[in-house]
């Protein structure tokens, strides 16, 4: 896996160990750079869509159809960049795996059947903006790009002017014509979980990815002097938002899904202030819709009680939501079958989640000893690695 090391030191924070690539970034700009160099070493033809996605192809000139036959390629890839203090191989393993796949392949002088495209999509983790799977969302028309020019990252900064100040242009925004070229759809992923652990497998074969989304929750009170304000006076939105996060456990615990609040902002902040507003962001996920919407309406119910029994308000408003995903049944099982792979669900959000309502799509997934993820911590030996790579090459071969 020598294609990581040339990432290896890009957007990693020497004090964590972690990793910070947000669309971008300086960090991000040079994962580009890194990406297209990979493409044009190989000869591929390189794009780069008007929403930042970047697609490499193998054989499309001599093999692409018209727009009119629905398209023939078989699209590898994933993405490259980060939640706060990400791991390594979240993202970047399926990009270099699909890069490797196509070395081995030309070094036995295998001529696809189909063109072949290696993809790295833009914006998956949502870090800066907080959408996740911006970049696929906007490449198959699912996310306005007006919507999405009008997001603000944490420093105020628009989309738009993001875009702007690294030299694109916003008005490109919107569905990608090379999706159009795409009949097939495999990312390959490191597992999120220790499923492949317990199996004793290198890779696996999802079949399915949990709905989930994110809320943000706004608790808005009013600023007081920590010293001078008696308790029964207060209009406190925090103990209103620390409520919420124990209410929300305790539902996700009743229902066997998932609750988590990672990311919260004080305003103003002040160690000895009564903030004004608590604002945070909720990331729920269920097994299927119908718990998700009954966990989700709990808690809501909850913050409602919480902000009323500390006289404060609360607003809640969706940021992003995706709904259960099963992917293409005939393609999961038939790799499954060719490599020899066992099938498991997911709980994690992907681009292949989203581009499944378009095209046939499927994920393999390569073992992770530890089973973190989006964390320093996340890790995927050598020998599985190489075996993911090995499984992207029969991957082609089935389907190629």
């Amino acid at each position: 896996m020598n294609l990581l090391a040339p990432i290896e030191r890009i957007g990693r924070d020497p004090r964590t160990g972690g990793y910070r690539r947000y669309v971008w970034n300086d960090a991000d700009m040079e994962l580009r750079e890194w990406f297209a160099g990979e493409a044009a070493a190989r000869g591929m033809a390189y794009e780069e869509d008007g929403n930042g996605n970047q697609v490499a192809w193998w054989g499309f000139d001599s093999h692409a159809r018209s727009t009119d036959e629905g398209g023939s390629a078989l699209l590898l890839g994933s993405h490259l960049d980060s939640v706060p203090d990400g791991g390594a191989y979240d993202g970047p393993l399926g990009v270099v795996s699909a890069f490797a796949a196509v070395d081995r392949l030309r070094a036995d002088d295998f001529t696809p059947s189909r063109p072949i495209a290696v993809a790295c999509f833009a914006d998956e983790e949502g870090a800066r903006f907080g959408v996740a799977c911006a970049g696929s969302r906007l490449a198959a028309g699912t996310l306005d790009p007006a919507r999405a020019l009008a997001l603000k990252d944490r420093d105020g900064l628009t989309l738009a002017e993001v875009l702007t100040a690294r030299g694109r242009d916003p008005r490109t925004l919107g569905r990608s014509a090379w999706l159009d070229r795409v009949g097939t759809f495999v990312e390959l992923h490191v597992e999120q979980g220790r499923s492949l652990v317990h199996s004793g497998d290198a890779v696996g074969v999802a079949t399915a990815i949990w709905p989930h989304g994110r809320w943000r929750l706004d608790f808005e009170g009013r600023a007081d002097h920590a010293g001078t304000t008696p308790m029964p006076d207060r209009r406190d939105p925090m103990p209103a938002y620390a409520a919420t996060v124990v209410a929300a456990t305790r539902r996700a615990y009743e229902e066997g899904a998932r609750a988590t609040f990672g990311r919260v902002e004080v305003e103003p902040g002040g160690a000895n202030a009564i903030p004004s507003r608590v604002t945070a962001w909720l990331d729920a996920r269920a097994a299927d819709d119908a718990v998700l919407a009954r966990m989700l309406d709990a808690i809501l119910v909850d913050a409602r009680e919480a902000a009323s029994a500390s006289r404060v308000r609360v607003e809640a408003a969706v940021e992003s939501a995706s709904p259960a995903v099963t992917f293409d049944h005939d393609l999961r099982t038939r790799l499954a079958a060719a490599l020899d792979a066992p099938l498991l669900p997911t709980g994690a959000g992907h681009d292949a989640g989203v581009l499944s309502a378009f095209v046939p799509t499927a994920m393999l997934f390569v073992r992770n000893p530890s089973g973190v993820s989006h964390s320093p911590d996340e890790h995927a030996d050598d020998a599985d690695c190489a075996a993911g790579v090995d499984a992207l090459v029969r991957t082609v071969l089935e389907l190629a």
